[in-house]
């Protein structure tokens, strides 16, 4: 081991680096237009289907982090479940989904900067912006936990206005369409059969909105009891985002005053100009710098939960350099150099989206097939140990319930992510595009096979219980 990270954060620090990495605002904005073109207003039932499926697969990744509060959350326990080569996957395409979101949210927080400061946006303004971000956030993060803290305690207060302030205004006072029309534009088809369905497009866009309750656990041995806490933050910071996305979402699909602009397009910013219409210019910008600090803290948390995973991984020596990735410097005994080196490949994905059309897109596509392909390794192996009488629960637990629990979580996921990843003649003009995800889990599959072959023989175990001793 090269050193011991120190528990600084606390059961409400911990709450609100979860609330910032799912980010009510990043998940309203980054999936709200594409939903409502793809489904009409009845796109909001959606929010509700998939929290209760990512609700049961949050169930057992609370059994999971409170038996095995071990840094790298996802990589961490689908190793104990099922063996190193398994975990050793899972948690290679999670770091990958970690640093491309980075990378997207970083593009996000970009053009809001650019629309608050005055600056005409076009792609190469919006990554220099984004890449002044990457700076900046990597630098707060080399500063320690305290900064982290600091920061993500404010991005909750600007997340509560900038959602659940602005939804309470828009409903009491800028309601133009009525609730009823939440159950118009879920018949439509894209193109031909089922899987064309645009209420389960729908689904995939609205799936991007609730990931993250996991990410509490990429950042297991940095908190204060974290088998007791961890639980808490992974199934309340699920729920309470998933709370305040759908109240929002809904006052904003109430509050558009000509739906049929936006479905057709003409609208290219609902939110934003549904926004503007209620409020006016003004206040609509101020609600913009709300939804940058989202993003930033957002950003900041992706940024933290990726360099962790790395830092995991180079610790039990299951990537090359892995004596310079698990150093830990300073005071604070921070993950320095993973820190650095998942904001250089952030940096070089944002570059590479101004060499290629639409790898932007690619990078949307791929994060959300990314993230159900990692959640699927863990919730399956907790299936076959769970049934296999073989599961031995931490401080907290379902219980008997666990089985039933398990299953439908394990339906769940693979559906999710077979619907996500399904090819469907949504980019009309890019058809490579439908296969993004294929593509992208294909070609790290093949990266990931070399260098887990140049690694396998020398990779250990931390011991889980030692870890729980001392937290």
């Amino acid at each position: 081991m090269s050193g011991t990270l120190k528990r600084e954060f606390t059961l409400w620090s911990t709450f609100a680096f979860a609330f910032a990495f799912i980010s009510p605002i990043v998940a309203i904005y980054g999936i709200f237009g594409l939903a409502y073109t793809t489904a009409g207003p009845g796109f909001w039932w959606n929010f509700l289907l998939v929290f209760g499926g990512q609700l049961l697969v949050a169930m057992i990744f609370a059994e999971l982090v409170s038996k095995w509060p071990v840094e790298g959350s996802i990589y961490q326990w689908t190793r104990r479940l099922t063996g190193k080569g398994a975990g050793w996957f899972a948690g290679w395409f999670y770091m990958w989904t970690l640093v491309v979101a980075m990378a997207t949210v970083a593009m996000g927080a970009a053009s809001f900067v650019a629309n608050v400061i005055g600056l005409t946006i076009t792609p190469a303004m919006q990554a220099v912006i984004a890449i002044i971000i990457l700076v900046l956030g990597t630098l707060a993060n080399l500063q320690g936990r305290g900064v982290i803290k600091i920061l993500m305690t404010g991005s909750i207060i600007a997340e509560i206005v900038g959602s659940v302030g602005l939804g309470i205004w828009l409903l009491l006072f800028h309601t133009e369409q009525p609730l009823s029309s939440i159950t118009t534009g879920l018949d439509t088809v894209v193109g031909s059969g089922f899987t064309n369905s645009s209420f389960l497009i729908a689904m995939a866009f609205v799936g991007w909105a609730f990931v993250g309750f996991e990410s509490a656990g990429s950042i297991a041995e940095e908190v204060k009891d974290p088998q007791r806490t961890l639980p808490k933050v992974v199934l309340f910071s699920l729920t309470f985002v998933a709370s305040v996305v759908a109240f929002a979402a809904l006052a904003v699909i109430l509050a558009i005053p000509d739906p049929a602009k936006v479905m057709s397009g003409e609208t290219g910013d609902p939110v934003f100009s549904t926004l503007v219409y209620a409020l006016g210019e003004g206040p609509a910008k101020v609600a913009q710098v709300l939804f940058a600090i989202g993003f930033l803290a957002s950003f900041l948390a992706l940024q933290t939960s990726a360099s962790r995973v790395i830092w995991s991984y180079a610790r039990d020596k299951a990537l090359p350099l892995e004596k310079s990735l698990s150093a830990l410097r300073g005071k604070s005994a921070i993950p320095a150099n993973a820190v650095i080196v998942a904001s250089v490949v952030g940096a070089i994905m944002i570059g590479a989206s101004q060499l290629a059309p639409n790898f932007y897109a690619l990078m949307v596509n791929f994060t959300t097939g990314g993230f159900y392909i990692s959640f699927l390794f863990p919730v399956a192996g907790f299936v076959v140990v769970l049934f296999s009488n073989k599961w031995k629960s931490g401080p907290f637990t379902f219980g008997a319930k666990m089985k039933v629990i398990s299953i439908f979580a394990l339906i769940w996921t693979v559906f999710q992510f077979l619907n996500i990843s399904w090819p469907r003649p949504v980019y009309t003009e890019t058809p490579l595009l439908d296969w993004s995800v294929a593509i992208g889990i294909g070609g790290l599959t093949i990266i990931g096979a070399l260098i887990y072959a140049s690694v396998n023989k020398r990779m250990t175990m931390v011991d889980a219980d030692a870890l729980n001793r001392n937290s």
